[in-house]
């Protein structure tokens, strides 16, 4: 079954221009809820989509056919015909594909590069990263640039996300026949984790169709590889991170993971906005996957969620025992050398459920701490969407202790269940958390400093009116995308703005 390119072209979008004519929002992403998933990326893209089409406007997302996408989605059809692209010396075959009856909201296409991504991994296996990552995601940001015209009747603005579609932006305006096409095209990148940054060899430059004029320390070089990301930031007409907080960290030059200048560079092309959540499906009033629903008028079904959850770690079931929860990868960035080498929170009478997988040393040393204090701590690491659900509708207390954290989502959930965060006071935790009234914050990176936020945590919970006043706090938080979204219109309107001025 072919379905026709037609399928994509919708009513004009909400996003005007001022000669009246209207674009389509195109989302460049590696992840995307729930096809392709490793972290806050995919949410963050899908969330933003979502509500930029229940606002009125017509958004496309790209993402690649990862082997995953077939769980969600098993039955595709393809749009038009296969194209060939030519990058570096090589032309590889794409296909592009909807789902056959996609549900309501952006419209979703795969790309299809089988030589790329019809593997075990996103990002790699075993621990290790494929040792083609450059050139797979080159592909798929220079097919996505030749399946625009195709697919989308009108103008669009290009949205890329993280340093794998970087490279769009880059092609956009170096490429002739490219800067011809997207003349007017306006381009926004978001940077929704810093750390990662695509840093190659200097060798994938012709095998990723990088010409050598861009290699320089003014683009893609960076103290001699390239860095995918630092091009990508050079190329946009606007930036974007996930929280104001963060944006201020990544102009330092502690907090901006060696590109500060580049980011400082940037002026009012950069901007922070935090991430949202779906309050629809983020509500313990209508969540039908954990055990009793709950709402700040009448909690009391909180202590059957919080029972249930004990149950399901091979945990005593002790009501008045105060619960903490993370969740989350397990990997240094989440501070989890700070909970390994806590001398308080190891020694409370307490008990502490974990959920995810990461780093084996990590993994290895929280199953150990289960084995020691069998009835104080219980690690599940296989990861489901629904018992993220469980958990956060049952812990008291939720640890966020994160070296850095550029939004974060899970803080968002854990306050709209009552849960409330012990999180460093960093980048969207700083943005999200009123300290000592929705939760708790501490400052240095040190054990000693998350100790004394886990006691001021138990002083409170110890006084059970004061606890009270702060769930209730912590639940009437508002953290939806409404806001958010018209944020990024605003930052829209100035890409498309400095696009006419350049014109």
């Amino acid at each position: 079954m072919s379905m026709p390119t037609s399928a994509l072209h919708a009513s004009p979008s909400a996003l005007g221009l001022s000669d009246g004519t209207t674009r389509t929002i195109v989302h460049l992403t590696a992840e995307y809820s729930p096809f392709a998933r490793t972290g806050g990326l995919a949410e963050a893209v899908m969330g933003l989509a979502n509500f930029q089409v229940r606002g009125g406007a017509n958004v496309v997302v790209f993402v690649p056919l990862y082997r995953t996408v077939r769980d969600h989605a098993p039955d595709l059809a393809p749009l038009g015909r296969p194209i060939a692209v030519d990058l570096g010396f090589r032309s590889e075959e794409v296909r592009f594909f909807r789902e056959v009856h996609p549900p309501k909201g952006p419209k979703v296409v795969f790309v299809d590069i089988p030589s790329a991504f019809a593997r075990g991994g996103l990002y790699g296996e075993g621990g290790r990263d494929y040792t083609d990552n450059a050139r797979r995601f080159a592909l798929f940001s220079r097919a996505v640039l030749d399946a625009i015209p195709r697919l989308i009747t009108g103008p669009v603005l290009v949205h890329a996300h993280d340093w794998h579609t970087s490279l769009a932006l880059m092609y956009m305006r170096s490429y002739e026949q490219l800067r011809e096409r997207f003349a007017d095209t306006p381009t926004v990148l978001s940077v929704h984790n810093a750390g990662y940054q695509g840093h190659f060899p200097s060798s994938i430059l012709n095998e990723c169709g990088i010409p050598p004029e861009v290699y320089d320390f003014r683009h893609l070089e960076w103290y001699g590889r390239v860095n995918l990301l630092k091009g990508g930031l050079t190329f946009a007409d606007q930036v974007v991170t996930v929280s104001p907080t963060h944006a201020q960290e990544l102009r330092t030059a502690g907090g901006g993971f060696g590109l500060h200048e580049v980011f400082q560079w940037l002026g009012s092309r950069f901007t922070g906005i935090t991430n949202g959540i779906d309050q629809s499906v983020w509500d313990p009033s209508e969540d039908d996957q954990i055990t009793a629903r709950f709402s700040i008028a009448d909690p009391a079904n909180k202590a059957r969620c919080k029972a249930a959850l004990q149950r399901s770690f091979g945990l005593p079931q002790r009501r008045k025992m105060p619960l903490f929860g993370f969740t989350g990868r397990l990997v240094a960035q989440k501070g989890l050398d700070l909970l390994l080498n806590s001398h308080r929170v190891w020694s409370l009478d307490a008990q502490f459920v974990f959920l995810g997988a990461g780093e084996s040393r990590y993994e290895q040393a929280l199953l150990a701490l289960a084995q020691a204090r069998p009835r104080h701590v219980g690690v599940q690491l296989d990861f489901t969407d629904r018992m993220e659900h469980r958990l956060m509708a049952g812990v008291d207390i939720f640890l966020m202790p994160s070296q850095y954290e550029p939004c974060g989502l899970t803080q968002l959930r854990a306050q709209r269940y009552g849960a409330l965060p012990v999180g460093r006071r960093v980048g969207g935790i700083a943005d999200t958390i009123e300290d000592d009234v929705t939760g708790f914050l501490f400052d240095e990176f040190s054990p000693a400093s998350f100790d004394q936020s886990i006691s001021r945590a138990l002083a409170r919970f110890s006084d059970s009116a004061a606890w009270a006043a702060r769930m209730r706090a912590a639940m009437q938080r508002d953290f939806g995308w409404e806001r958010s979204a018209e944020r990024y219109a605003d930052v829209y309107r100035r890409a498309t703005e400095r696009v006419q001025q350049r014109s």
